[in-house]
């Protein structure tokens, strides 16, 4: 299986990881570290070589820091990870705080004392978070010290190796566009900036720009590099060599000059050397890139990083190649959830047995490249837990009586499909289908929303919430994040979100996924992914108005709908989409899968 039920976690580790990265400091003059879940590149997932956050103190969530003192100590985490953290973590030795209520610089401002020196390493913190710890240290006349070498690299004794995942060539049938065609559009966008080279660090701008997939991460296609890219002239990849084939090597060199990763640190020298204006995003690239640059005597170029905008921006052949995954995905998920309700009733089904057995019916499709994630399976209190892990020791049966939450996807070489269900397991109570329906009518609110060029998720984002606050009620994440084409499952720069401050454009393809949470009962989320459409009039309006394509195909349960909770205009989009469902899977299943979709799509 692409997904394993290994318990990652290990509470335990807190104490004594904590006592020899201590330990490790002393020798070095230091009086306290800094350890982000991150790698060199700022991807969300990274491999287990870089997972130092998790091997100081047992978190396995995909964002956190660690803030580390000689007396002190402490892990901060987002509303997505409040109940995993405390499961995780020994909260003796790393209380945990919420990153937004009392951020890091917060914490160090509170207990920083005149002299104290605070190490980083200075690849894994982003030169604009670098700054906020820069004054942090400076009010208090403490001193923060970058470092090459992270010193728990060095007490880290059974580190894993780096990953030496094998690269291949996406085909330009499927991505839409030759990757000599992309490097001229983002050179454009350099030489626009007064800039002489780009530093690209984030591995899914680098695989889109060059039409190549890695297998470096688990579950995202990309490979772990750094890319120079000249304004003009050809660019620099550099990369471990043992990825490499002989055929796309070759296919590589006529577009880019391969190094090994080591020559990257002084092309940025020689950038410098040579007075260049280097482009970087400063909310991605490490300080240590930024330093190899000035030190050497360049200077910088402060943007966002160019690639970012044109990778979220599907093309015609990426928008085809993503209908006809979520179709695929779609007979693959109806057939899980009519095994699923022959299944589940009995009380003697647990969490991995449903992620397992979803799984199987993807693979059936016979060109599943992997999981897009690992599948959150939650039963009842562990489906309360946002970003929740399966594992041997955490498995719990799927109670009758109570919501099941999963959330799920998958990556086929034509598009990547992310979708979460909550589903009906026996009678379920008044409560629980009300909050069902009013996250519902949050995700209706979504998917039904027209809206003018210019509009950012942020704006969107409050039609998710607005009938969980008349309830007294919220979710602690953002209601939809960014999907690529073959890429990571969660990509920028779009997102509806508070903190979604970027326009939607046309071709965006984003998730719709409101939520609700009582900790320790049950969770409830529901998820599809929309396409940004073309803007269009509307009769009787003056403006042309974007709006959403729903890709996903799956129904909704209706057993958790209330229906009374529901508005006219509601029932009728819900009937629609279920008609949509219906229609386009028919011809695809098989008779009992049928007869089954036939009764879940009933009209209300």
């Amino acid at each position: 299986m692409f997904q394993t039920f290994d318990d990652l976690s290990d509470p335990s580790c807190g104490a004594p990881h904590a006592a020899l990265l201590r330990a490790e400091l002393k020798q070095l003059s230091l009086d306290g570290f800094l350890v982000p879940r991150a790698d060199a590149h700022q991807g969300e997932y990274v491999p287990p070589h870089d997972c130092r956050l998790q091997w100081l103190t047992g978190f396995s969530g995909s964002a956190g820091t660690a803030a580390v003192l000689m007396d002190d100590a402490a892990i901060f985490v987002d509303g997505r990870y409040t109940i995993q953290v405390r499961e995780q973590v020994n909260m003796d030795v790393f209380p945990a705080q919420h990153l937004i209520n009392e951020p890091v610089t917060d914490w160090l401002a509170a207990r920083l004392k005149p002299g104290q020196r605070i190490g980083y390493d200075a690849m894994l913190h982003p030169v604009r978070e670098v700054r906020r710890l820069q004054s942090v240290c400076d009010k208090a006349g403490a001193e923060l010290v970058a470092l090459d070498q992270n010193p728990i690299d060095a007490v880290w004794k059974d580190r894993p190796e780096a990953p030496v995942g094998a690269v291949a060539l996406h085909s330009e049938k499927l991505a839409g566009r030759s990757a000599s065609d992309k490097i001229s559009e983002i050179q454009t966008a350099i030489a626009a900036k007064d800039a002489g080279a780009c530093v690209l660090t984030q591995p899914d701008s680098i695989a889109w720009l060059f039409n190549i997939r890695g297998s470096d991460v688990t579950h995202n296609p990309v490979p772990l590099s750094f890319a120079v890219v000249p304004a003009s002239g050809k660019p620099s990849l550099f990369i471990d060599g043992r990825k490499l084939s002989n055929s796309v090597r070759e296919t590589l060199h006529a577009l880019v000059d391969v190094e090994g990763p080591q020559g990257f640190k002084a092309k940025l020298a020689d950038l410098g050397k040579d007075g260049a204006s280097v482009m970087i995003d400063p909310s991605l690239a490490g300080q240590g890139i930024a330093d190899a640059i000035v030190n050497a005597g360049g200077k910088l170029v402060e943007a966002a990083d160019p690639v970012l905008l044109p990778k979220a921006i599907k093309n015609d052949a990426e928008i085809e190649g993503a209908r006809a995954a979520h179709l695929r995905d779609a007979v693959a998920y109806a057939k899980f959830l009519c095994w699923f309700d022959d299944i589940a009733p009995s009380g003697e089904l647990d969490e991995i047995g449903a992620a397992e057995k979803l799984e199987q019916f993807r693979r059936e499709t016979g060109v599943l490249k992997d999981i897009s994630f690992d599948t959150i399976s939650g039963a009842g209190p562990n489906g309360a837990i946002c970003h929740y892990r399966v594992s041997r020791k955490s498995n719990l049966m799927i109670p009758v009586g109570r919501p099941f939450l999963i959330d799920s996807g998958a990556q086929y070489e034509d598009g990547t499909t992310d979708i979460t269900r909550t589903l009906a397991v026996g009678e379920q109570s008044a409560e629980m289908k009300r909050h069902f329906t009013l996250v519902l009518k949050g995700h209706i609110a979504i998917s039904s929303a027209r809206f003018p060029l210019g509009t950012s998720g942020a704006q969107l984002d409050t039609l998710a919430r607005i009938d969980l606050w008349k309830a007294g009620l919220d979710f602690d994440h953002g209601t939809g994040h960014g999907v690529g084409a073959y890429l990571s499952v969660h990509e920028g720069p779009q997102r509806i979100a508070k903190t979604g401050t970027v326009p939607l454009k046309p071709g965006m393809i984003l998730s719709n996924e409101p939520g609700y949470y009582p900790a320790g009962e049950y969770g409830i989320r529901l998820e599809n992914l929309e396409l940004v459409t073309e803007p269009s009039g509307i009769e009787g309006g003056e403006r042309p108005m974007l709006g959403f394509e729903t890709l996903t195909l799956a129904p909704f349960d209706l057993r958790l709908v209330d229906r009374d909770l529901l508005s006219d205009a509601e029932r009728d989009w819900l009937n629609a989409y279920h008609d949509k469902v219906l229609s386009q899977l028919s011809p695809l299943l098989d008779d009992k899968t049928l007869t089954w979709l036939e009764e879940a799509t009933a009209a209300i």
